[in-house]
């Protein structure tokens, strides 16, 4: 993979980060690209929408701000919480029925919160519990059993299977297991870039329900403190999601779409690929959009002796 971000430190370029980029263009094809963006890669958390889009399809019909969560990685905040509960709940569930791992909250702040207060790792706090409660309230509708939902081979996973390699125009190559314990899809940065456009773009049916909770609840999808939900803030109509392993991926409602994914999974340089490539598309000149606001989510300073002394670079 080619080099797309250097890290530097008082001027001196002390290492790399190496990956690969999409620009898909609103009628669907690539407009740039950078390394192998045509190669099956597991997209981790950004395959969440999709899974989501599946789920409406099959009948689930949660309020906005359920069906934003369903598509979450969430910070563990009290609201993101409280809102597995009232997933579950509608389903005549409790967070028993979740077969996520336990954990703490993803952010800091959140985490540090629970301990003070004597509080410890549950299943709830996983940052893939929306999911989890959103795939269990669909069995529940569909009178599939709840007890192996996370099966390759349970009738919900055969389905979202199914509408993954739809929305993507790519047949799944591999099925893995994720880090919450569900399947896992494999595609392509393209096939990755174009579910996100296809759910961008649609003006109504299941996938205008995905986008319209994600643009809706964009702090749902994510958290209060994220780099995400600035990005969401600062650009009109954009949905996206982040992964593990450096895995993002945006798209506008007029169908342009990115996706990138570095090969080393480091989570700092995620935010500072996708500023540059939605820069280099000419996004930040386009009326409405907050460019300074953007950029914010791209600059990553490098401290010494606790002041900036250096940056990781996107060099694509």
């Amino acid at each position: 993979m080619p080099v797309v971000a250097e890290i530097v430190r008082s001027g001196f370029v002390e290492g790399h980060h190496y990956g690969s980029l999409v620009a898909l263009a609103a009628a669907g094809s690539v407009d740039w690209s950078v390394g192998d963006v045509t190669s099956p890669v597991l997209p981790r958390s950004s395959n969440k929408p999709i899974q989501a889009l599946a789920m409406v399809e099959l009948g689930l019909d949660l309020p906005d701000d359920l069906l934003a969560l369903a598509c979450a990685s969430h910070s563990g905040e009290s609201f993101h919480v409280d809102g597995v509960r009232r997933t579950l709940a509608s389903a005549g569930l409790d967070e028993s029925a979740l077969h996520t791992p336990v954990d703490y909250p993803l952010d800091d702040g959140a985490r540090d919160q629970l301990i003070r207060a004597g509080g410890a790792r549950s299943r709830i706090l996983m940052n893939c519990s929306g999911k989890h409660a959103a795939m269990l309230a669909t069995c529940v509708l569909r009178g599939w059993d709840t007890a192996t939902y996370l099966h390759p081979d349970h009738p919900l996973q055969v389905a979202i299977l199914e509408t993954f390699a739809r929305v993507t125009g790519e047949p799944v190559d591999t099925v893995a297991v994720d880090g919450c314990g569900a399947p896992l899809l494999s595609t392509s940065l393209t096939g990755l870039a174009r579910a996100f456009a296809a759910l961008a773009t649609a003006t109504e049916g299941p996938e205008h329900r995905i986008a319209e909770a994600i643009r809706r609840h964009p702090q749902n999808v994510s958290g209060t403190t994220r780099d995400e939900l600035a990005l969401h803030r600062a650009i009109p109509g954009l949905i996206g999601k982040a992964g593990a392993e450096s895995v993002y991926a945006v798209a506008l409602p007029d169908g342009r779409a990115w996706a990138l994914k570095t090969d080393d999974g480091a989570h700092r340089v995620r935010p500072v690929l996708m500023a540059e490539a939605l820069r280099r598309s000419g996004v930040l000149d386009e009326p409405g959009v907050d460019a300074d606001a953007v950029r914010s989510t791209g600059r990553l300073e490098l401290l010494g002796g606790g002041v900036p002394v250096g940056e990781i670079r996107a060099v694509f």
